[in-house]
């Protein structure tokens, strides 16, 4: 009988120990050296690689003065750029904004054949390189592309001018407002739209009424990133562009410009604007991050 009753509590004292030999091994429990040592490489490599180029793009960017930073953001050209960047970011944004509504809605929502595939679809361009899908644009509607011979007789010109940069922004961009609200919809459920529509109200009621407050943090994260990459984007940008100066030169085209002919302050100048643009991303993508946790259902 007694070795029965030792059998069963066996289990029961090997979970103890367990979890007491977790707790021992309690990361705040390690001693002194070794948590300086780690605190201390985590703030090295933070400095080397994010802080210190940071710093040395604004002190670039005013080594010769505010006056010279201010003269090179007036310039022309580089007023060219960041009109175009806005122009191409505010397009990407628009349309990724629909398409992401739309197929997280979808994903979320609904069972339909193809669900899986269009995932994939959703996450191409994050395993494509963005100079591959520039290439893919030049194939298609380049003078000696599918749709070029076309577009010519039709006077209509899609590469080397803004559609053509807008389209690969695009490509590049679209899974990002898509993938901040997938997950964000499929752990709120359904039972609330399915109410919503139970008491009479349409499709696009209960969207704007019921769906859309429950993501808006989610909307917006979204936005955050794809607005922060299409404002960024080089790789696709450059191979759709043409380069034709003080006209299909967005912000970063630029700056690698202006740095290759070293003109240092106003490629710096430039940088600095899109730096300034990583902080107020981070900050914002922080604060929406807290924000999407505090509306996330949790259980209990």
């Amino acid at each position: 009988m007694s070795i029965e009753m030792t059998l069963q509590r066996t289990p029961d004292a090997s979970a103890r120990s367990l979890a007491e030999s977790a707790a021992r091994r309690d990361p705040r429990a390690e001693p002194t050296v070794v948590r300086l040592a780690i605190i201390t490489l985590a703030i090295a490599f933070l400095s080397i690689f994010v802080v210190l180029p940071l710093v040395v793009v604004f002190v670039e960017a005013f080594g010769k003065g505010v006056v010279a930073y201010f003269s090179a953001l007036a310039d022309p050209e580089a007023w060219s750029a960041i009109r175009l960047t806005l122009g191409v970011a505010a397009v990407s944004v628009g349309t990724n904004l629909l398409f992401g509504l739309a197929a997280a809605w979808a994903i979320a929502k609904f069972d339909f054949p193809g669900k899986t595939f269009l995932i994939t679809l959703i996450d191409l361009p994050f395993s494509v390189s963005p100079v591959i899908s520039g290439l893919v644009f030049v194939l298609l509607f380049g003078a000696q592309g599918f749709f070029g011979p076309w577009l010519q007789a039709h006077g209509l010109q899609i590469l080397f001018a803004f559609p053509g940069i807008a389209l690969a922004t695009i490509f590049v961009t679209f899974p990002f407002v898509a993938r901040a609200l997938i997950p964000l919809m499929q752990e709120q459920g359904t039972q609330e739209e399915e109410a919503a529509i139970s008491l009479g109200a349409s499709g696009l009621q209960t969207f704007f009424r019921v769906t859309l407050p429950n993501i808006k943090w989610g909307v917006l994260y979204g936005v955050l990133l794809c607005n922060a990459r299409a404002m960024g984007e080089f790789g696709a940008v450059s191979v759709v562009s043409g380069h034709v100066r003080g006209e299909t030169n967005t912000m970063p085209l630029l700056v690698e410009i202006l740095y290759n002919e070293y003109q240092m302050v106003a490629s710096f100048a430039i940088a600095s604007l899109l730096a300034m643009l990583a902080l107020i991303t981070l900050i914002a993508k922080t604060i929406l991050e807290r924000n999407i946790d505090e509306d996330m259902p949790h259980d209990h």
